[in-house]
């Protein structure tokens, strides 16, 4: 048997500046991966991925992986970056293989397509219209009904913070290779609802999350093969992007489609929960600054780059400054102006230099900010580890060139490139522990959660500027279907 795994990854924020071009969906900016760069890059990594290849090699199958691209969520893929992948992908198959598994996001944009897995997975079925395609898919997937009918099975991350991404890509494939042996023929039922959760509300050890999970686990089993609930990703705009459920049935009895119903049912009479009310941040940094022991952490919320935040937004920041907080760890804020200043001056320079705000936010209608910081460079990186987990366990993350700029009240880590900080082990590559610091200020918004959160003492939301914002009215959507909960308050399921 042969089996193609291929990649094209990627959650869009389309009101992100930042540019996704070809070269950006590949490690260090190098592209895409194919081959066997991609399998070794992906093997024994804790996602889709490395699922689909440990179960191909242990059925014997051989292998192909023509391409593998991803990268951290930003503005739409450029639409030839989309076009060569999908190109490649299509080829492969067209080329003759007995299975296709795909690790796909479910939020993509590019510059033509709104419903970017849509768009592939119909290119792929028509290059290759008899061949299983199994997809594994993100917790924040925008599903479309053209993404349903043109693959056989798809299965969702169960979790977020996202700790089963190998298990639902190992699902996936155990599906898709039991349809092949006869063993199931699967279909398909999905439904939405009209609800715009906000991200801060999608925890799944938390309400309304918990709830709708817990009745999605039970409700699988016998004839229901996979039941997956996706939330969706607001600040991608298109006509698709609200919640969903997607159930993979042995059969067409119509358990899937009552299943749907009784999980937006859930949903529905769940949706005030969804809504996220956010302070003012001042008042945020000004209560973290009243609390004693430490960690502190200060989450900034809407400069988060995995919602597609630039990563350099100093409100934050500069409002401890301005507040006095003292012995705090911030970062990575990606700046590489700033970077190459300080490696040309070197470890032990004292410099003072405007560090962040180079990006403006066009779709919030704010000019980028700049905070002009002094103090001495402690250290340069590679910005190069492995990340320990239980997020993202095994992949390599790669910052680019990595600097400490000390302050005196604050270390801040300026990278060339933006990764969230999701693992500890981003700030101890540059010689920081950060469990001795007394603030640690973050950008992120659930990730953290398994790493940072299970060590800090208290945790501080502070949503101040950046196009990962908690607060939905500050976005021109003009795609999205309306009416919407909780944008139309007279909206009705």
């Amino acid at each position: 048997m042969k089996i193609i795994i291929a990649m094209l990854k990627h959650e869009t924020n389309t009101f992100s500046p930042l540019l996704t071009p070809l070269e950006s969906l590949g490690p260090e900016n190098g592209g895409p991966l194919r081959g066997e760069d991609a399998y070794a890059y992906f093997k024994g990594t804790q996602i889709p991925m490395g699922a689909f290849i440990d179960l191909a090699e242990e059925i014997g199958a051989e292998i192909e992986i023509p391409i593998a691209a991803r990268t951290v969520p930003s503005g739409p893929v450029s639409q030839d970056a989309f076009d060569q992948v999908a190109q490649v992908i299509c080829d492969a198959v067209t080329a003759g293989c007995d299975a296709l598994l795909l690790d796909l996001h479910g939020a993509m944009v590019s510059e033509d397509f709104e419903d970017g897995e849509g768009e592939l997975l119909e290119r792929v079925r028509r290059a290759a219209p008899d061949v299983p395609i199994g997809v594994g898919l993100d917790f924040h997937a925008n599903m479309s009904e053209r993404m349903v009918q043109n693959c056989d099975v798809a299965v969702g991350y169960k979790t977020y913070p996202h700790v089963d991404m190998y298990e639902a890509g190992r699902r996936t494939g155990e599906l898709l290779l039991d349809m092949i042996a006869g063993k199931i023929t699967p279909h398909m039922s999905f439904a939405t609802c009209p609800v715009l959760p906000n991200i801060l509300r999608m925890a799944t050890n938390e309400a309304p999350m918990d709830a709708i999970m817990a009745k999605a686990d039970a409700l699988e089993g016998g004839k229901l093969l996979s039941v997956s609930v996706f939330p969706g990703f607001p600040l991608a705009d298109t006509p698709h992007t609200r919640l969903s459920a997607l159930v993979v049935e042995d059969g067409a009895a119509g358990e899937g489609e009552h299943a749907c119903r009784e999980i937006l049912d859930i949903a529905w009479r769940s949706r005030n929960e969804f809504i996220y009310h956010a302070a003012p941040f001042v008042d945020a940094v000004a209560r973290a600054k009243a609390l004693k022991d430490g960690p502190i952490l200060l989450l900034d919320l809407a400069d988060n780059c995995n919602s597609g935040g630039t990563l350099d937004s100093m409100a934050v920041i500069r409002e401890a400054l301005n507040q006095g907080l003292e012995d705090v760890l911030a970062g990575p804020v990606c700046d590489p102006e700033a970077v190459a200043a300080m490696v040309g001056a070197g470890v032990g320079a004292e410099i003072t230099l405007p560090v962040g705000g180079k990006m403006d936010l066009h779709a919030l209608e704010r000019k980028g900010d700049p905070l002009v910081l002094s103090g001495r460079v402690t250290l340069i990186s590679d910005g190069r580890f492995t990340v320990r987990g239980p997020v993202f366990t095994g992949m390599r993350v790669d910052l680019g060139r990595t600097v400490v700029l000390d302050t005196g009240p604050m270390q801040i880590v300026v990278s060339e490139e933006r990764i969230e900080p999701l693992d500890l082990g981003m700030f101890r590559m540059v010689g920081i522990e950060p469990l001795d610091k007394t603030y640690i200020i973050l950008k992120s918004k659930i990730q953290y959660r398994p790493t940072f959160g299970v060590v800090s003492k208290h945790v501080i939301d502070c949503n101040a500027l950046g196009v990962g914002s908690a607060d939905f009215n500050l976005f021109p959507y003009k795609s999205l279907t309306r009416p919407i909960y909780p944008l139309d308050k007279n909206t009705e399921f």
